[in-house]
């Protein structure tokens, strides 16, 4: 079973409290999606989300193996019987992201899929770049033609002032 983790160890920082009513309105009885939800990032969302009650949870994620351990984790908390539907696709095809907002109706989005660890971003800075900075704009672009309510980006604090690559591909993300 999953030990929970307090977020303030996933941020380095002290963590800032979240508005619930704010979370509800994007949440509770809406169809949401999470894409890279087999992260640690998008994983904690999952859960957190569950938990607010949507109408449907979709776990959006490229890794099969974390794809099947989110959803199997989820299938053991879910005492509401949210649907959940585990959909493998990568934020980079935006094809693909289409006929997922249109099939499961989306109407939120929190976008955590991104390539995170530094040096493995800094050797690989073509992909690093395309994952992040424009994986971020062609998802934007196909919640738009979706006519998704709402787009959260989930970013980093590296993209302040990035002192590396894949700082400076989050900040061109946000950008």
């Amino acid at each position: 079973m999953y030990k929970r983790q307090d977020l303030s160890d996933l941020l380095g920082r002290e963590s800032v409290k979240p508005k619930k009513d704010l979370f509800e309105k994007n949440i509770a009885n809406k169809a949401v999606m999470v894409t890279g939800a087999g992260g640690s990032i998008g994983s904690e969302l999952c859960r957190q989300i569950i938990l607010l009650k949507p109408r449907m949870l979709v776990l959006f994620e490229m890794s099969e193996p974390a794809l099947y351990q989110i959803d199997q984790e989820l299938k053991e908390i879910n005492e509401l019987n949210i649907e959940v539907c585990p959909v493998l696709g990568a934020v980079t095809d935006k094809d693909r992201a289409l006929k997922v907002f249109e099939y499961y109706g989306v109407q939120t989005i929190y976008h955590a899929a991104a390539y995170k660890h530094v040096p493995l971003v800094e050797y690989n800075s073509s992909q690093g770049f395309f994952n992040n900075a424009i994986g971020t704009k062609l998802l934007a672009e196909a919640a738009i033609t979706s006519n998704v309510e709402t787009f959260v980006l989930i970013s980093t604090d590296k993209a302040v002032r990035p002192t590396n690559f894949m700082g400076a591909s989050k900040r061109a993300a946000k950008m």
